[in-house]
Order: C-alpha cells, then sequence, then structure tokens
C-alpha cells in the first residue's frame, strides 16, 4: 500500500493578508507559506515515499453532514463578494471557498483511501485549516471543521461503528469537542494548553448523554515540552485507544506546541512530535486501524516543515520502528498519572493498578 500526501493548489489562494476595504495584514500567522515550508522540507527528503494526491472538492451533502447549508451559503457568498473579516482573526479571499472545499475533499477523500486500503497512511496538507469552525460559526482561522467532517463520513457513509480522533494541536479542538459531545462512536482526545484560546477543553468536560466518557480533555501548561506530551500520548491516548479499538484513527495535526512557536507557550520539539506519531502509529498496527493526519496549526515555518517530515517519517516506518518511541525519561509523569486515575471511571483500563510504573 501507498503513504499518501494529499494536496491543493487552491490551499495557496486562500488569502489571508487582506481584503477590500481593509488594511494589509501583512504577517498573519496562518499564511500560504506553510505550506511551501512543508512542501520544501519535503522535496529536499525526495518526499519520503509519499506519492502527492490532489485533494477533490468536498461534496456538498457530505459537508452539510457538520455544517448547516445556510452556514455553507453564507462563507461562499462571502468569498463572492471578495472577502471579508468574519472575526478579528479569520479572514476569507475570493478563492478561500474553493480552498476550504478541498481542504474538507481532502480529509474525506482519505478516509476512503486509509479504508479503501489504497493508503497504509496518509496526511493532508491542505488549508484553511478546520478545528476551530463550528457548524454555523467561522473562528480561529478556520471555515469547515475538516477532521470532524471527514470523520462523520466515515460513519455515515462508510458505515464505521468506532473512529478516534487526536489533536495535538496547542489550541483546544473546540469544534470536534462540539460535534461529537454526545457521540460514543467518536473518541475524541484533546492535548492542549490551557488556558489559551478559545478558553475550551477543561478536564472535568467528558462529553455528554451516551458520550459521556468518550470526550478526553488533557489540559498541559504553559512551558509543557515532550515529557509531557509525549507521556500523555503513551500512557494515556494509547491505553484508551486499545480500550477503544478504533476502526480508523484520525488526528488534527498541528504543530503549534513547538518550542519555536509564538502563537503558544508550550515546548515540544521536533523529536517530540516524532515520538508521539510513532507512539501512534505503533498502537494502530497494532489494532490494525488505519490512520491519517489533518494540518491545523503551526505557524513558525521551519518548526512546521521539519515536524511534519518527522510525522510521515513515523508513519512510514516499518513496523519494528515505528513502535520503538523512547519512554519519557522519568516514566509516566504526574499529568499523565492524575489523568489515568480521572478517566478510569470510564475506561478502567487506565486504572492506577494497570500504570505501567517507570
Amino acid at each position: 500500500m501507498a503513504y499518501v500526501f494529499l494536496e491543493h493548489p487552491a490551499s495557496l489562494e486562500h488569502d489571508t493578508a487582506a481584503h477590500p476595504g481593509q488594511a494589509a495584514i501583512t504577517m498573519h500567522p496562518e499564511q500560504p507559506s506553510r505550506l511551501v515550508a512543508i512542501e520544501r522540507e519535503l522535496s529536499a527528503r525526495d518526499w519520503l515515499g509519499f506519492e502527492r494526491v490532489l485533494a477533490p472538492a468536498v461534496d456538498r451533502f457530505v459537508l452539510t453532514a457538520v455544517h448547516p447549508e445556510r452556514y455553507v451559503a453564507s462563507i461562499e457568498r462571502a468569498c463572492a463578494s471578495g472577502g471579508a473579516f468574519l472575526d478579528a482573526d479569520t479572514v476569507v479571499s475570493e478563492r478561500s471557498f474553493e480552498a476550504a472545499l478541498h481542504a474538507a475533499g481532502g480529509a474525506v477523500r482519505m478516509v476512503d483511501l486509509l479504508l479503501d486500503g489504497e493508503a497504509a497512511a496518509a496526511f493532508c496538507s491542505l488549508r484553511p485549516p478546520g478545528h476551530h469552525a463550528l457548524p454555523s460559526q467561522a473562528m480561529g482561522f478556520c471555515l469547515f471543521n475538516n477532521i470532524a467532517v471527514a470523520a462523520r463520513y466515515a460513519l455515515d457513509a462508510r458505515h464505521l461503528a468506532r473512529v478516534m480522533i487526536l489533536d495535538w494541536d496547542v489550541h483546544h479542538g473546540n469544534s470536534t469537542n462540539h460535534v461529537f459531545h454526545a457521540s460514543n462512536q467518536v473518541l475524541f482526545v484533546s492535548i492542549h494548553q490551557s488556558p489559551l484560546f478559545p478558553g475550551t477543553g477543561p478536564a472535568y468536560d467528558v462529553g455528554e448523554g451516551e458520550g459521556t466518557g468518550f470526550t478526553v480533555n488533557l489540559p498541559v501548561p504553559a512551558g509543557s515540552g515532550d515529557e509531557v506530551w509525549v507521556s500523555l500520548v503513551e500512557h494515556v491516548v494509547v491505553p484508551l485507544a486499545h480500550a477503544f479499538e478504533p476502526q480508523l484513527m484520525l488526528v488534527s495535526a498541528g504543530y503549534d506546541a513547538h518550542r519555536d512557536d509564538l502563537l503558544a507557550d508550550c515546548s515540544v520539539t521536533t523529536e517530540g512530535f516524532a515520538a508521539i506519531a510513532r507512539a501512534l502509529s505503533g498502537a494502530c498496527r497494532a489494532l490494525a486501524a488505519p490512520v491519517g493526519g489533518v494540518l491545523e496549526g503551526g505557524y513558525a515555518l521551519g518548526a512546521l516543515g521539519r515536524s511534519v517530515a518527522a510525522t510521515l517519517e513515523a508513519l512510514s516506518a516499518p513496523a519494528g520502528v515505528a513502535g520503538s518511541t523512547r519512554a519519557p525519561a522519568t516514566g509516566v509523569a504526574p499529568i499523565a498519572r492524575e489523568a489515568r486515575d480521572r478517566l478510569a471511571e470510564w475506561w478502567p483500563q487506565l486504572g492506577r493498578r494497570n500504570v505501567r510504573q517507570g
């Protein structure tokens, strides 16, 4: 099976610099150069064996399973008019609607490639990002929630019963949290800095109704680095995956927790992201669950390119290498131990007696 990298030129035409009647925003962090930096790094590494595939536009009925038609039409009109600021941070230009259709469509196409056995792993390098876009509200640079649309498609059209989403962007994936808050078909796990935009994702938010226990928020304090983030993946996320047994693993892959990124205050290194991806890839191989990543944040261009490359290396590594991520230097980090104890109410496999001692 191939390893697939989904892209589309429309992603570069989503112009966040300005729109008619407004002064130029020359330093908007969510800019086309993010994708250029990723492509430059991967090109230097001969694309790491990934096959480049054009992302199609999403079918409207697939998109409206998450975002109501009235909202979709409002984004289309704003772009057709030449552009607009949808809030203080989220701007669209004339070509942004098409870019957003391909960003969501790429995530959906990725699901088909993974489930049909045409890709062993895949990554969507598309923009605008998506995990902050609520069903009827753009925010946080996001227009449509690409990963939520893909997960909804996997459940509805591909008839999966269990999808797991790991969001490792430094900002909480508030929309994904919202969309699947009452679902027991989607296990949503978010590691994010708190306090930080958008101000959601407390540890006590565990979902509602049938979905209670299927929303897992793992907030970390400013300054948290590899030891904390890798430990949470190894000792919380991976055991949760083994307990839930997903048929598909999707990743909201943001890289703004990197120590070089100025939009947050965490200190994950490129090797930290590699270790996270190796741990997750090893678990997915053991579970026979295909894994696909969807680009979210990451605004330090050099760090972004290197970290995406490290992620793709981990996802495509031979099985023995994929499961060989190093353990945190001090074993189970206290924050991971606390999370396991807290979550054992819904996931007994994470109880204290099952913690691997470091």
